[in-house]
């Protein structure tokens, strides 16, 4: 059984230093410091934003699905999970969260996903895989295609089966749900705002999404 844990933030939008609206489809890429508050925002509801983390000074250290599913014992994300890295150190921990419930396993659509799930004339369509690239491409910190490992799907609902299989479901967020994380180290952040048009994780309509940076609490 999976335990939702909903938190709310004290954190004011007004006071953020960074504040952006992410269309769907595209990526955002942004470095956020230790002690920064992250928010990513759903703004119409149901809407998948796949995201990776690398450390920022030594990106070989990065986000890992199979030691954050181990360290906390669970397979879905909420408020209270630790993001831990590839050297099992903790990257970011969820300090807010109104869905309360976010995929670990379902990984980032492709062309070639798009076929095998879907059809062969599905391949030419945008994907979150794409969206990375495209991200990747603009920047000079010399992460490539070979960088792109095992996802977070935020706000998407990937129920698995009791034959071990998953499943593709309907959303379970709603407009103005968030989720929000402290970077416990320096992180990069790469967001592809999904432009999945095949599956009703966001009710078959990609939407925008608004992400939210605060400084760390001054001592």
């Amino acid at each position: 059984m999976t335990t939702f844990s909903l938190v709310e933030s004290p954190l004011d939008p007004r006071n953020a230093v960074v504040d952006v609206v992410v269309d769907a489809g595209d990526p955002w890429l942004h470095e956020i410091r230790k002690g920064q508050v992250f928010r990513i925002l759903d703004l119409e509801g149901n809407q998948a934003v796949d995201t990776l983390f690398y450390n920022a000074r030594d990106p070989e250290e990065r986000y890992s699905a199979a030691d954050t599913v181990r360290a906390q014992g669970a397979l879905y994300l909420t408020a209270g999970t630790r993001l831990m890295s590839t050297e099992g150190r903790v990257m970011l921990t969820i300090t807010a969260d109104t869905c309360g419930r976010h995929d670990t396993l379902g990984g980032a659509c492709s062309c070639e996903s798009n076929t095998v799930r879907y059809a062969l004339d599905k391949r030419p369509m945008h994907s979150c895989r794409d969206s990375f690239l495209h991200a990747l491409a603009h920047y000079d910190g010399g992460l490539t295609k070979r960088d792109l490992t095992s996802n977070i799907n935020f706000f998407m609902n990937v129920p698995v089966t009791p034959a071990g299989g998953l499943e593709f479901a309907d959303g379970v967020s709603a407009p103005g749900k968030y989720v929000e994380m402290r970077a416990e180290m320096d992180v990069l952040c790469l967001i592809s705002n999904c432009p999945q048009l095949n599956n009703p994780c966001n009710a078959y309509n990609p939407t925008p999404v608004r992400v939210l940076v605060w400084d760390a609490p001054e001592q």
